[in-house]
Protein backbone atom coordinates (compact mmCIF):
# COMPACT_ATOMS: atom_id res chain seq x y z
CA UNK A 1 0.00 0.00 0.00
CA UNK A 2 2.63 2.42 1.10
CA UNK A 3 4.56 1.69 -2.31
CA UNK A 4 2.07 2.24 -4.52
CA UNK A 5 1.05 5.98 -3.22
CA UNK A 6 4.85 6.53 -2.94
CA UNK A 7 4.60 5.69 -6.75
CA UNK A 8 2.01 8.11 -6.82
CA UNK A 9 3.42 10.77 -5.09
CA UNK A 10 6.43 10.67 -6.98
CA UNK A 11 4.73 10.34 -10.69
CA UNK A 12 2.99 13.69 -9.33
CA UNK A 13 6.00 15.34 -8.10
CA UNK A 14 7.67 14.17 -12.01
CA UNK A 15 4.65 15.33 -13.81
CA UNK A 16 4.68 19.21 -12.10
CA UNK A 17 8.28 19.51 -12.87
CA UNK A 18 7.97 18.25 -16.32
CA UNK A 19 10.06 15.56 -16.28
CA UNK A 20 6.93 13.25 -18.07
CA UNK A 21 8.57 10.42 -19.83
CA UNK A 22 8.86 11.39 -23.91
CA UNK A 23 6.90 9.40 -26.00
CA UNK A 24 9.44 8.52 -29.74
CA UNK A 25 7.83 11.12 -31.68
CA UNK A 26 9.84 10.55 -35.21
CA UNK A 27 6.53 7.66 -35.55
CA UNK A 28 3.89 8.74 -33.34
CA UNK A 29 0.58 8.16 -33.81
CA UNK A 30 -2.36 7.77 -31.16
CA UNK A 31 -6.07 7.30 -31.37
CA UNK A 32 -7.68 8.70 -28.37
CA UNK A 33 -10.70 11.53 -27.58
CA UNK A 34 -9.50 15.03 -27.52
CA UNK A 35 -11.31 17.74 -25.11
CA UNK A 36 -10.41 21.36 -24.92
CA UNK A 37 -9.65 23.82 -22.21
CA UNK A 38 -12.76 25.13 -20.59
CA UNK A 39 -13.70 27.80 -17.68
CA UNK A 40 -11.19 29.56 -15.73
CA UNK A 41 -8.33 28.04 -18.14
CA UNK A 42 -9.90 29.02 -21.22
CA UNK A 43 -7.41 32.05 -22.09
CA UNK A 44 -5.20 30.03 -24.89
CA UNK A 45 -6.35 31.60 -27.97
CA UNK A 46 -3.17 30.18 -30.23
CA UNK A 47 -3.23 26.87 -31.51
CA UNK A 48 -2.07 25.39 -29.03
CA UNK A 49 -2.82 22.14 -27.14
CA UNK A 50 -1.09 19.89 -23.89
CA UNK A 51 -0.01 16.61 -24.11
CA UNK A 52 1.15 13.74 -21.35
CA UNK A 53 4.29 12.63 -22.79
CA UNK A 54 5.23 14.65 -25.85
CA UNK A 55 7.89 17.04 -25.75
CA UNK A 56 7.23 20.81 -25.51
CA UNK A 57 7.60 22.55 -29.31
CA UNK A 58 6.26 19.53 -31.00
CA UNK A 59 4.01 20.22 -33.68
CA UNK A 60 0.95 17.55 -34.46
CA UNK A 61 -1.78 17.26 -36.89
CA UNK A 62 -5.24 16.33 -34.73
CA UNK A 63 -7.50 15.08 -36.68
CA UNK A 64 -11.46 14.17 -35.81
CA UNK A 65 -12.47 10.58 -37.17
CA UNK A 66 -15.78 11.49 -37.83
CA UNK A 67 -15.20 14.24 -39.63
CA UNK A 68 -11.61 14.13 -41.28
CA UNK A 69 -11.69 17.66 -39.92
CA UNK A 70 -7.89 18.40 -38.75
CA UNK A 71 -5.59 21.47 -37.00
CA UNK A 72 -2.03 21.51 -36.54
CA UNK A 73 -1.41 22.27 -32.97
CA UNK A 74 1.84 22.93 -30.89
CA UNK A 75 2.06 21.66 -27.43
CA UNK A 76 3.01 23.67 -24.38
CA UNK A 77 1.12 22.09 -21.72
CA UNK A 78 0.76 18.67 -19.76
CA UNK A 79 -2.74 16.73 -19.52
CA UNK A 80 -5.00 16.00 -19.91
CA UNK A 81 -5.36 14.28 -16.60
CA UNK A 82 -7.89 11.36 -15.04
CA UNK A 83 -9.44 9.81 -18.03
CA UNK A 84 -7.17 7.54 -20.19
CA UNK A 85 -9.23 7.56 -23.30
CA UNK A 86 -8.43 11.73 -23.17
CA UNK A 87 -4.96 11.93 -25.22
CA UNK A 88 -4.77 15.60 -25.83
CA UNK A 89 -6.44 19.19 -24.61
CA UNK A 90 -6.90 21.55 -27.51
CA UNK A 91 -7.05 25.53 -26.74
CA UNK A 92 -10.74 26.53 -27.30
CA UNK A 93 -9.28 28.17 -30.91
CA UNK A 94 -8.29 25.01 -31.62
CA UNK A 95 -11.42 22.99 -31.06
CA UNK A 96 -13.61 25.20 -32.60
CA UNK A 97 -11.75 25.14 -35.65
CA UNK A 98 -11.54 21.24 -35.11
CA UNK A 99 -15.77 21.68 -34.48
CA UNK A 100 -15.75 19.73 -31.12
CA UNK A 101 -16.59 22.92 -29.19
CA UNK A 102 -20.32 22.04 -28.78
CA UNK A 103 -19.90 18.02 -27.70
CA UNK A 104 -16.64 18.82 -25.73
CA UNK A 105 -14.58 15.54 -26.81
CA UNK A 106 -14.36 13.89 -30.30
CA UNK A 107 -12.87 10.79 -31.35
CA UNK A 108 -9.54 11.63 -32.70
CA UNK A 109 -6.08 11.00 -34.21
CA UNK A 110 -2.47 12.81 -32.80
CA UNK A 111 -0.03 12.65 -35.69
CA UNK A 112 3.73 14.37 -34.92
CA UNK A 113 4.71 16.59 -37.70
CA UNK A 114 7.39 18.52 -36.17
CA UNK A 115 9.33 17.57 -33.72
CA UNK A 116 10.99 20.06 -31.74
Amino acid sequence: MRTGLLRKGLLALALTLGAAPVADAASYRQHGQAVYYGGRYDRATRMTAAHRTLPFGTWVRVTHRTTGRSVVVKINDRGPFGNSRRVIDLSRTAASQLGITRQGVAPVTVTVIRRP
